[in-house]
């Protein structure tokens, strides 16, 4: 099935709790299991990455800043200012129509490398909170040991009606572009990491990058479609941000064509709908575009107007009938897929 296969005259009846979009959307997700937006608030642990203290290397991905892609992350200095760092993150919100409920992101660097006794100490910080729902921790597959699993399974036990999610960087499955980012594991290892996690009935979010260099349109359709295999229950799709201080910034200046793979917005939306269609509509889609700091973005500066990048995105899908799952494996043109 093509998505020339998708016309006005086929018209899909798309599961009411998408709200209205042509995805599983995260705004979807929180919205049906508790009846109101809820917005993720970004904490900077002081935690750092095995890809920055010398364990891997010292200068991390070539993408990622000095802020450890937590760069609108409140700091946090300890458990006890676990909720004035939560109240310094709500207050970036101001522009926003807030519920009453929220998530911890603990964001910055990687967030399972560290002291248990510090992990616990945080994360039951957050929990015990009666605003918070949940927490999600970013962190990197090598960076989950035993002892990190089962205090993961202790909490899930204790808070069984708090959420618990890892996001786990993947970023690709390709081992030429994994080694050329200096992701530093290979395939096996995050796949390893994502079935430990499904044993403990631990949700999973899998972070992709679209547009790393080298890269062809279906070297990342493969990516999203390898995910359709696994245990997986949400996916970041985070367009290349070139940022200011990262080593990909300085590859940038040397030869901007070869780096910066989608220059124009159609140019990325026209992947990322084939990407949507691709995939499972069980997966969550927790992001389509990403949010790149103004003063640190150096390309594609299109992606800045964040609005304008999911109008166009959720009108070009309509136009084209084109919806999450359309070319999952053994689905149809009809509901039958829902």
């Amino acid at each position: 099935m093509t998505v020339s296969d998708f016309s006005a005259e086929n018209k899909v009846s798309l599961p009411e709790y998408w709200l209205d979009k042509p995805y599983y959307s995260l705004d979807a997700f929180f919205k049906q299991k508790f009846s109101q937006k809820i917005y993720k608030i970004s904490l900077n642990a002081g935690l750092t990455c095995p890809n920055r203290d010398g364990t891997l290397g010292r200068g991390g991905c070539i993408f990622c800043s000095s802020g450890g892609s937590g760069d609108f992350a409140a700091p946090l200095l300890d458990r006890a200012s676990i909720r004035e760092s939560l109240e310094k993150g709500k207050s970036l919100l101001h522009h926003k129509q807030t519920g009453s409920r929220f998530m911890a992101y603990f964001q910055a660097f990687t967030n399972t490398y560290g002291p248990v006794s510090y992990l616990e100490q945080i994360y039951r910080g957050a929990l015990e909170l009666e605003e918070i729902i949940g927490i999600s921790i970013a962190t990197r597959p090598d960076c989950l040991p035993d002892e990190v699993l089962s205090l993961l399974s202790r909490l899930k036990d204790e808070y069984p009606d708090k959420l618990i999610w890892i996001e786990l960087g993947l970023q690709t499955i390709h081992e030429k572009t994994a080694r050329f980012i200096r992701r530093g594991y290979e395939l096996p290892c995050f796949e390893k990491a994502v079935h430990s996690l499904a044993a403990l009935d631990i949700p999973v979010i899998v972070h992709l990058i679209l547009g790393l260099p080298g890269e062809t349109d279906e070297d990342m359709y493969a990516s999203v479609s390898y995910l359709n295999t696994l245990p997986v229950s949400g996916v970041k799709l985070q367009l290349l941000h070139i940022l200011k201080g990262t080593d990909l910034a300085d590859l940038y200046e040397r030869d901007p064509a070869s780096i910066c793979l989608f220059p124009d917005r159609d140019d990325y939306l026209a992947v990322l709908i084939r990407c949507l269609m691709l995939l499972s509509p069980d997966i969550v889609v927790h992001r389509v575009t990403g949010d790149g700091s103004r003063s640190l973005l150096t390309a594609p500066l299109w992606s800045l107007d964040k609005r304008g990048v999911l109008n166009a995105l959720h009108k070009q899908m309509r136009e084209q009938n084109a919806f999450q799952g359309a070319l999952f494996p053994g689905s149809s043109s009809d509901e039958s897929i829902f």
